[in-house]
């Protein structure tokens, strides 16, 4: 993997060249303002009214006596703008291997397009067995476009890419780091950091996993060896989606590609008829820095602020705006059990100590912080009273709210929220807790760090 240091030594340099932008503040009375009715779609497109009302009574009845679905839901809906839809079915994936296995069982499947977003895409062992498998179904027929950011991939040789090329697959780089290559107004500091895959219009995977080696190894083994970030495995989660709701992720890729004026699309089916594949309902939410704010941070508020048992957050890069710290520690004073689950080791040593300047803040405030050990944590993953859940690619930072392309999924419902809960128990089993006490006596080093990091979270 491109090491991460050169990333942002680039971000850094973008100081000069990009304006700031700053977070809209979401009035405290927003998340309580009932709106109309949330309106869900199925396979023939909106359900009725009623029919809508009785599949949300129902997930509501399931699930902890709560007022999150009549509080948020509404609000969710007139902010994201992308209907909720029910008749899905959600694979919870956790690490590489699991994901992977999926990913490639879908292509190997294909039978009529392949549309594929990612950050990072290296030229190591996982590259080459997607590039394998990529180009083996070009070849048969099979549409394959593939959208890679250009800093994500930095690293990677042309020569790769170029093989793909070759192949009659559609590659677009998006926002070229050589200004010569912009195809639009040239934004170095916006990145595409989402990761999609959408296969025949009918399965979608999305989380946080990239395509690399890092991934090759599963959390959950043991290592004899010491601690090393080099040799630690990641620990991720992505989905695996099937049902009315992928039509909503292919809509977003083919946004994507439009906005970065990518060539003509070849003509296939990209959206067929949707069929019901199971009973989660499901909500797409994409964000973008040309958009007034983001869709996702704006709804990750809204349900902090409904939230009244608990919130769960685990996740890689954590350098919060005063807003989402202001909605944590509300949550707090309400009496909502807090946890975050945050690394212990890191590939990203800005953020890594950034965020952790924050660590006292919210200690003092009643808010539970857990350190995944052993591991490169990635993970970004939120589950709210039980019911709320949602997996995708936006860490909590400046970063993500403002300057990339995101994406996540929302599932709604205890029976989703369960397995969510589950896999955040397994993570918590595996975290040391960070105390008050024990956090006041890091060494000056550590505080140090802090100060320096928090200078420059903006742009990380």
């Amino acid at each position: 993997m491109l090491n991460q240091c050169v990333r942002y030594a680039l971000a850094l340099g973008l100081v000069c060249l990009a304006g700031c932008s700053s977070l809209p503040r979401i009035t405290p009375d927003l998340a309580q303002r009932r709106g109309p009715p949330p309106q869900l779609e199925g396979t023939h497109g909106p359900l009725s009214a009623a029919r809508s009302k009785a599949i949300l009574d129902g997930l509501r009845s399931r699930g902890t006596e709560t007022n999150i679905f009549d509080r948020h839901l509404a609000l969710e809906e007139a902010i994201v703008g992308s209907p909720l839809t029910a008749g899905n079915a959600v694979v919870l994936l956790q690490d590489g291997p699991a994901t992977y296995r999926a990913m490639f069982a879908a292509i190997e499947a294909a039978q009529d397009h392949i549309n594929l977003e990612t950050y990072i895409l290296e030229d190591d062992e996982v590259g080459q067995r997607f590039a394998q498998v990529l180009i083996a179904k070009q070849q048969q027929g099979v549409q394959v476009n593939l959208i890679r950011d250009s800093v994500g991939t930095l690293g990677t040789p042309a020569a790769f890419f170029q093989r793909l090329v070759d192949s009659g697959i559609q590659v677009l780089e998006f926002n070229p780091v050589n200004p010569l290559l912009a195809r639009t107004t040239w934004e170095l500091n916006q990145r595409d950091h989402r990761k999609l895959l959408v296969v025949d219009g009918r399965t979608a995977f999305l989380g946080g996993i990239n395509i690399s080696s890092v991934y090759s190894g599963g959390s959950r083994r043991r290592s004899v060896q010491p601690p090393d970030e080099n040799r630690l495995a990641w620990r991720d989660t992505d989905l695996q989606l099937t049902g009315p709701v992928v039509a909503e992720f292919q809509k977003l890729f083919i946004a994507t590609w439009e906005q970065q004026k990518g060539p003509p699309l070849a003509a296939k089916n990209y959206f067929p008829t949707p069929t019901r594949a199971g009973n989660q309902v499901v909500r797409a939410i994409g964000s973008a820095p040309g958009e007034p704010f983001s869709h996702i941070y704006a709804t990750l508020l809204s349900a902090i602020g409904s939230a009244e048992t608990s919130v769960s957050l685990t996740n890689a890069y954590f350098a919060p705006d005063p807003q989402l710290l202001e909605a944590l520690e509300a949550a707090a004073r309400r009496g909502v059990d807090v946890r975050l689950i945050l690394p212990s080791q890191t590939d990203s040593w800005l953020v890594f100590h950034a965020g952790r300047g924050y660590y006292e803040r919210l200690l003092r405030a009643g808010i539970k912080i857990y350190q995944r050990r052993g591991v490169i944590l990635h993970s970004k993953t939120a589950l709210i009273d039980g019911v709320w859940a949602t997996v995708g690619s936006t860490n909590l930072d400046w970063r993500s709210f403002l300057h990339n392309q995101e994406l996540n999924a929302v599932v709604l419902g205890a029976e989703f929220g369960s397995q969510v809960q589950a896999m955040f128990a397994k993570d918590l089993e595996a975290s040391d807790e960070v105390t008050l006490e024990q956090w006041l006596r890091r060494p000056i080093d550590q505080r140090l760090k802090e100060i320096f990091s928090r200078a420059w979270e903006y742009w990380l």
